[in-house]
């Protein structure tokens, strides 16, 4: 059976017709075409499908299509209106944090929840955070300075040369 559903993704209202058993990640590639949200593991194990869900980062793969009628979502579409470049994406390619490019929007999504709650957080802090995300090709350390620099750089603080 197909449900009716109103999602509002990145600002902009969807309305949108989904089997029961859909996932959104499915609805935002399929349907709507997003295709920055990455489909991996499809069992919420890597976090490269991440979105924000009310602001709240969640594994697409995870969340039913018909949990989120009415809400908000935010893909990594949405940090980059007009082709310019969020700070955190920014970030990632100044420190050389992305690779492959798997991990990348899902890990960009989640640094962007954690930094809107923990705007001057430590390494600890941030490893916790992203310890949801998988990486193969980084190590986490340039992940962990590319986030330590977007929270200077969004507090406004000077960046250390």
């Amino acid at each position: 059976m197909k449900h009716r559903l109103t999602i509002t993704v990145n600002g902009e209202s969807h309305e949108i017709f989904a089997e029961s058993r859909r996932t959104l990640l499915e609805v935002l590639r399929e349907d709507l075409h997003l295709l920055g949200t990455r489909e991996i593991c499809g069992e919420g194990e890597c976090g490269a499908c991440t979105v924000l869900l009310d602001g709240v980062p969640v594994n697409s793969c995870l969340v039913l299509a018909v949990d989120v009628n009415g809400r908000q979502v935010e893909t990594i579409e949405g940090l980059a209106p007009e082709g310019r470049l969020h700070p955190i994406q920014q970030e990632f390619i100044a420190k050389g944090a992305i690779q492959c490019g798997y991990c990348t929007s899902g890990m960009i999504m989640t640094a962007k929840a954690f930094l809107a709650s923990h705007p001057s957080p430590d390494e600890e802090q941030i490893r916790g955070a992203i310890e949801g995300n998988f990486c193969r090709c980084t190590g986490y350390a340039r992940i962990v300075e590319a986030i330590r620099s977007s929270a200077q750089r969004l507090s406004g603080a000077q960046e250390d040369a």
